[in-house]
């Protein structure tokens, strides 16, 4: 496929997906390996984020909402309704840079991933605990031994002194 097709195959879904959609309803449709999400906010606006398959849907929708919602207060709902071609927003390269890495993006996901990573470290140090405890363990038993033999080299030592 061709960046020019690819690009004429975007902006067909987008449109189609776009018109399909209710004001006030967010969705999300799948098209071979891409994901479009939908969030029409108004009869004349509708802002659609197209993904591959492993972008996390949350972010998705979470980013078509702040586009619109950044989009209404810029403009006003006469300049939204009487416009006869694209309204250029310059806010939008901003979100598409911030959103190439949704773990940083969204803070519920940015949290949740320190979450794991603390949960690894976690799992690491209690396993160090319990091996260090294993060996105390033992070291307490050959100090019991130790003490054990010792008691009785100095019975017999006591005996044959005697």
């Amino acid at each position: 496929m061709s960046v020019y097709s690819v690009e004429e195959f975007m902006r067909f879904f987008s449109t189609t997906i776009a018109e399909r959609t209710q004001v006030g309803q967010r969705q999300g449709i799948t098209q071979e390996n891409y994901v479009g999400y939908v969030y029409r906010s108004h009869p004349r606006l509708s802002v659609v984020v197209m993904t591959d398959k492993e972008y996390p849907e949350m972010v998705a929708i979470e980013l078509a909402t702040k586009i619109s919602r950044e989009f209404e207060q810029q403009y006003s709902e006469a300049q939204i309704m009487g416009a006869t071609s694209a309204i250029k927003f310059p806010a939008l390269d901003d979100y598409i840079v911030k959103y190439q890495e949704p773990h940083q993006a969204n803070t519920i996901l940015k949290v949740q991933r320190e979450l794991d990573e603390t949960k690894a470290v976690l799992h690491k140090t209690i396993e160090g605990v319990l091996e260090r405890g294993e060996k105390l363990d033992s070291l307490v038993d050959r100090s019991n031994d130790l003490s054990t033999q010792s008691k009785m080299f100095y019975k017999t030592a006591k005996k044959t002194n005697s």
